[in-house]
This record gives C-alpha cells, structure tokens and sequence, in this order.
C-alpha cells in the first residue's frame, strides 16, 4: 500500500491538510503566524506558552492555546495565571465509572491538580459529578433543573474537623467527617436552591446529575 503525503503542506497558502500545532520551549519561527492561523488545535507544552505569551505582546487575546499540558516547571507564574485567567473552570468528562481503582485515580488526581491549577476542577460522568473543596467557605448554587435527587460530602485523605453547612437535608454543624465515624451520603437538599460548606480541610463534594 502507497502512502501519498506532502510534508511542508502546512506552510503553502493553498494548503488543504488538517493539522494542530503544539508550540514547545523553544524560539518560535517566522512560520508560527501561518501555522497558527490554519491550525484546528492549538497548544503548548509546558514552557511553550512562556514562547507563546513573549511573542504576542499586545495581541494576546487573538492568540489564546485551546490547551496548555505539561507538569508546570517551566511556565513562568505570571504566563500561567494570565492563561488561567481566560477560563473559569476546568470539566473532565470520564473517570467515574468501571474499574474502583481508576475511580480513586481520578480523586486522587483532583489533589494533585490543586497544587498547579488555579481553577475549580469538576469530573463528571453519567449520572455523577465531583469537585474538591479546600479548606474554607463555598457557596454552591443548586438550582438548574438539572440536579439529581442526592448529594454528599466524602472526607477523603484526612478527616475534616469542623464541617458547616446550609442549604441540605441533613445539614452538619461544626461536625467531624471522617471515614469510621460520619460521612454524608445519600444526603439531598432543603429547595433552597444554594449550599453552602465550610470545612477546614479538603474535602469531595459529590452530587447526582439527572439522566
């Protein structure tokens, strides 16, 4: 079988070929406006949005990267809070389902997402949604027709010492969650339509979604 492919496409004006572009940590070229402005996705690794945020000064809201992945050692503190700046959450769809163990993996990495990412980060899949709470007051409205009939709060990693809430069933009241003694599940809300936690430690909210 004959593979037919052209390999500098990409730059020819009259290029037809689909392609992305991942800008990586190093000097952008003389092709990168041509290349971006044909691309269907656009992105950087890591140190790459440092490249890409330099070279378009004054013009950085046309130039915004559809993603940024990496582990975050190298994106300057100010590059990456200016690109955090232009989303207000993150939706991981999947991760909820099949295998308990994949299910704790993705828990466990709403952990480790806090340490470099500045936004909230919900997971949902199918009928489910979780998102971490850190440690001080949220307020979460729950009036969109499209909550499911429960909720709960799971104190995963540490317990939680002090749990306040309003808005639910069975609220809590400077109460202790921990796994052993109390975690709330099958919990459900007052109509109210907003909860409110305060916990003083990181804490999962949990909550159904309606088929």
């Amino acid at each position: 079988m004959e593979h037919v492919f052209t390999p500098l496409e990409p730059l020819l004006p009259t290029g037809k070929l689909k392609y992305c572009i991942v800008i990586l940590n190093q000097p952008l070229d003389k092709y990168f406006r041509h290349l971006w402005s044909k691309a269907l996705l656009r992105g950087c690794a890591d140190g790459g949005a440092n490249r890409l945020y330099d070279i378009t000064e004054g013009e950085r809201e046309s130039f915004l990267p559809e993603f940024i992945n990496g582990d975050f050692d190298s994106v300057r503190p100010d590059v990456r809070d200016y690109y955090a700046s232009k989303v207000d959450v993150v939706v991981t769809l999947g991760g909820l389902a099949g295998r308990f163990d994949q299910i704790m993996a993705s828990v466990s990495t709403l952990f480790q997402a806090a340490r470099i990412c500045p936004l909230p980060i919900i997971i949902l899949q199918e009928e489910s949604l979780i998102y971490l709470l850190q440690p001080g007051k949220h307020k979460l409205h729950v009036d969109t027709g499209m909550e499911g009939d429960w909720c709960g709060l799971i104190p995963v990693g540490q317990p939680c010492n002090r749990v306040t809430t309003t808005g639910l069933k069975w609220n809590l009241t400077n109460h202790m969650l921990a796994f052993g003694t109390l975690v709330s599940t099958s919990n459900t809300y007052d109509g109210s339509g907003v909860v409110t936690v305060e916990t003083d430690q990181p804490l999962l909210w949990t909550m159904a979604i309606k088929p």
